[in-house]
């Protein structure tokens, strides 16, 4: 990273990061980072295996009050987002390195004890999430398998062990590069089977879901948005991308969260529209959670739109079990300092990052949706809510002390971050009532 100063309109002088230098032994080569290719990164890590959980949870309040919901969990995730790349920006400049980690800057900031409690947040989002992708993408699994072959029903643990056992050996055998090439593949095949369902669904959209309103059922959706829409994961790396470019990295995190949003809007209402009160009845089991894909997939609203939401989900859960697997290994060998190695001293990692999550999937096949509502309380309240307020605030305090440039990203000074902790606060503490009352 090379640093060059330029001069602002105010005069002041602020540092600007180029950290895509390379030299080919006779010049230095500037190769920049792309906003398509950040807003690419940030769309890309948002739109996953969340979006599945949303129809039902958002199907108690309705789909005027839960768009709502939506849109204000989005804006929260906007400005952590901001903030993320803030305190990334500021501290790169100030430490003078070419990239930092999310970990690696809270450690700078809060200290050790910060680093813990941001570590310890971040396994346990990583674990849970893929608890519930393995029970869901196996249950789907075992639900297409038993159509095949003409069963009724399959146990739930072979469709989870099947599913881990399937994707994680591919993962645990193949090479990154085609790891890479069949994760765009299902990346592929999860946008086209989207826009088909959408086609279909749109087509079997009931007039009463569309006026129904429930705004007190709100509330327990809204730690699921918070999974669909965190991105703020991978804010760091698009910091380093665009070369502390504060213009081009706003752009990026705005339109690549708002293009999830766009879609998470589009199928939360055609989905909910296209499950009718007469299916709700027929079908309702009396479990506390009732999921609407459920009732698709089995054909109840036609059996090619059926398809394509078992298509769609599978491969969704498909490629958040790749990164996330890729998230949990990458923070296993920086824990423990070790390299991937050969398949022999691969295994050790493999085992620790997938038999967990199967062996309680297996125990739990009901999990989904606790796996998902406990992520977003506890791990996204802290790593999405707190941690980014609070190192907000005191690196803007301690710049502040020691008269240098620092640039904020979001505006409101201290009431934004004020606000950013309460909020965090209180889907915790109304998490924390929910379970002392079950």
């Amino acid at each position: 990273m090379v640093p060059i100063k330029t001069v602002l309109q105010d005069s002041e002088q602020v540092t600007r990061l180029f950290s895509h230098l390379e030299f080919d032994g006779k010049k230095l080569n500037h190769q920049p980072g792309s906003v398509l290719g950040s807003t690419a990164l940030i769309a890309g890590t948002t739109v996953g295996a969340g979006i599945l959980a949303l129809p039902a949870v958002t199907l108690p309040s309705g789909i005027v009050p839960s768009t709502s919901g939506l849109i204000a969990v989005w804006l929260y995730a906007l400005v952590s987002g901001l903030l993320v790349a803030e305190v990334t920006l500021n501290m790169m400049r100030t430490e003078g390195r070419p990239s930092i980690g999310f970990l690696g800057i809270v450690e700078k900031i809060l200290g050790k004890l910060g680093a813990r409690i941001a570590g310890s947040a971040y396994l346990f989002m990583h674990y849970a999430l893929l608890v519930a992708y393995v029970t869901k993408g196996g249950e789907i699994l075992g639900s297409a398998a038993a159509k095949v072959w003409g069963v009724q029903i399959l146990p739930m643990w072979v469709g989870t062990t099947t599913f881990t056992l399937l994707f994680g050996g591919i993962m645990y055998l193949g090479r990154e590069k085609f790891i890479e090439k069949l994760n765009s593949a299902f990346v592929g095949i999860v946008i086209v089977s989207f826009l088909g369902l959408l086609f279909l669904a749109g087509g079997h959209i009931q007039s009463t879901q569309l006026v129904f309103q429930d705004w007190s059922a709100l509330g327990s959706a809204i730690s699921v948005m918070s999974v669909a829409l965190f991105f703020q994961n991978v804010v760091p790396l698009v910091v380093t991308q665009l070369e502390g470019d504060a213009g081009k990295i706003r752009q990026s995190i705005f339109i690549g969260s708002v293009i999830p949003l766009i879609m998470f809007l589009a199928w939360n209402a055609v989905i909910l529209g296209s499950v009718s009160p007469d299916m709700l009845h027929n079908t309702s089991d009396g479990t506390s959670v009732f999921d609407p894909l459920q009732i698709l997939r089995a054909g109840g609203a036609g059996e090619w739109l059926g398809v394509l939401v078992s298509i769609f989900s599978e491969f969704a859960i498909a490629t958040s079990f790749i990164g996330f697997v890729y998230g949990l290994l990458d923070l296993f060998k920086d824990i423990f300092l070790l390299a991937q190695g050969g398949l022999s001293r691969r295994l050790p990692l493999y085992s620790l990052v997938l038999f967990p999550p199967m062996t309680l999937g297996t125990l739990n096949p009901s999990i989904f949706f606790t796996a998902l509502d406990y992520t977003g309380t506890f791990s996204i309240s802290v790593l999405g809510g707190i941690m980014p307020a609070l190192m907000s605030w005191k690196q803007r305090q301690e710049q502040e002390n020691l008269d240098s440039i620092n640039q904020p990203l979001v505006p409101g000074g201290k009431v934004t971050l004020i606000v950013m902790i309460g909020v965090a606060l209180a889907m915790m503490g109304r998490q924390i009532l929910s379970i002392y009352h079950q």
